[in-house]
């Protein structure tokens, strides 16, 4: 998707997962909210995912990130930092007072962030599918530190750590001249790499396909009588891995 551009492979990958939930995942449907009549998202959410046996439904905020800084929540309505700056002097590192921060209206969503970033390693070429572990992140945060400078930083961050002092997250700052990467809930999936589940097991080696780069530009050009034909075969074709998926 990286092939097509940075500034598109987000919103295809979004669409495309959402259609490999509908065709290889049964008892599950998914359905496109990130752009959903243009309207402004209420969560962080891209992709609402539904047990069809269930009837419950979660959302899912789709992210693509190099190996590194990874964003888990924009945190839009600025209340994180703000919070943290008003009961953080320096550093806390009472295991009571932290859970009185967890337990806190700003910090509620904290463990109902449900992201799920593709890491690349573009000069590798491999990728990972890295989900946050929130609940191992608020069971082991010994210490909540506010770290001024660094790193090209212009504001001061807030790093959450365990007893360890390893890194576990970040909340950046908040105020009203941040932008959406300045601010909100970050980790990094090279330091709390211990604080992630890989849904792939591990980094996987992929290789660019050019032909599904060709298939969107001809797609883009095509009739819409075209399209319907292409899709005829495409089905037939998922149809078949979906076959050979049941050993049928």
């Amino acid at each position: 998707m990286r092939l097509i551009g940075n500034k598109t492979h987000g919103d295809l990958a979004e669409i495309g997962i959402v259609e490999f939930i509908n065709q290889f995942m049964y008892d599950f449907k998914s359905i496109h909210v990130g752009k959903d009549l243009f309207r402004a998202k209420q969560n962080e959410e891209d992709i609402v995912i539904i047990n069809e046996i269930s009837n419950k439904e979660f959302p899912v905020s789709l992210k693509a990130y190099g190996d590194g800084p990874l964003q888990l929540s924009t945190d839009k309505n600025m209340l994180l930092f703000p919070y943290l700056d008003s009961i953080v002097n320096e550093e806390i590192s009472s295991k009571l007072e932290i859970e009185f921060i967890f337990s806190s209206e700003p910090f509620k969503d904290f463990g109902n962030i449900h992201v799920m970033p593709l890491i690349y390693d573009e000069k590798k070429k491999k990728c990972n599918i890295m989900v946050f572990d929130h609940e191992a992140a608020r069971l082991n945060t010994a210490v909540i530190k506010k770290v001024s400078g660094g790193m090209g930083r212009m504001h001061p961050v807030f790093v959450f750590q365990d007893e360890n002092e390893a890194y576990i997250c970040e909340v950046r700052y908040g105020g009203a001249t941040a932008n959406a990467l300045q601010r909100g809930l970050w980790t990094n999936t090279k330091r709390a790499v211990k604080y992630f589940d890989s849904l792939t097991n591990g980094w996987i080696d992929y290789s660019h396909n050019l032909t599904l780069v060709k298939l969107f530009g001809l797609a883009l050009v095509a009739s819409e009588e075209g399209h319907s034909a292409s899709n005829i075969i495409l089905q037939q074709d998922i149809d078949k891995l979906n076959a050979s998926a049941n050993g049928n």
